[in-house]
């Protein structure tokens, strides 16, 4: 395997990319388009058969809508903090009780802005983007920050991954 100092210079902090949508809007509009389609896909009767279904151009205009949706996605990169900075912000950020490793509220948030690395966000920052961005763009931030930081999953499963390979006679 080798010394430790051969370990420590290949080894490199845990990385992670997120998508991060930030134009809820479009997100919105998509679930609307989306509710409008099943909505009229129950209530359609069609008084003859050449007479289009309703929902084609609902479901067009969603098409358009998600692809709006995916150009609107921002990648947001984390890196383990390291042992010292992690330690530093749990303390920084104590539980409201005993019973809490952290304080809910404020630890991950501050975990977000510690572990971006791209892009590089001060906590003001951090702010502003929280108060445009919905509870479930903010936790896709979390979760990864956490997992950088915490994590012991080195490799993660992929059924997908597995899938093909073993379709194209690769590794199972």
């Amino acid at each position: 395997m080798g010394s430790i100092e051969d370990i420590l210079k290949q080894a490199k902090p845990r990385e992670r990319t997120v998508m991060v949508c930030i134009r809820g809007d479009l997100a919105g509009e998509a679930e609307r388009l989306t509710d409008e389609l099943s909505r009229v896909s129950e209530d359609w009767e069609p008084t003859d058969l050449t007479e289009e279904h309703p929902g084609r151009k609902i479901a067009a205009r969603l098409k358009e809508v998600r692809e709006q949706v995916r150009a609107a996605e921002v990648p947001f990169t984390l890196r383990y903090i390291g042992d010292r900075a992690y330690s530093d912000l749990l303390a920084a950020h104590p539980g409201e009780d005993n019973e809490q490793l952290f304080h809910p509220v404020t630890f991950p948030r501050a975990l977000i802005v510690a572990a971006c690395v791209d892009p590089v966000m001060s906590a003001e920052q951090a702010a502003e983007l929280y108060e445009v961005l919905n509870q479930g763009e903010i936790d896709k931030l979390a979760n990864a920050a956490w997992d950088v930081n915490t994590s012991a999953d080195v490799v993660p499963f992929s059924l997908a991954a597995s899938a093909l390979l073993a379709g194209l006679g690769g590794e199972k």
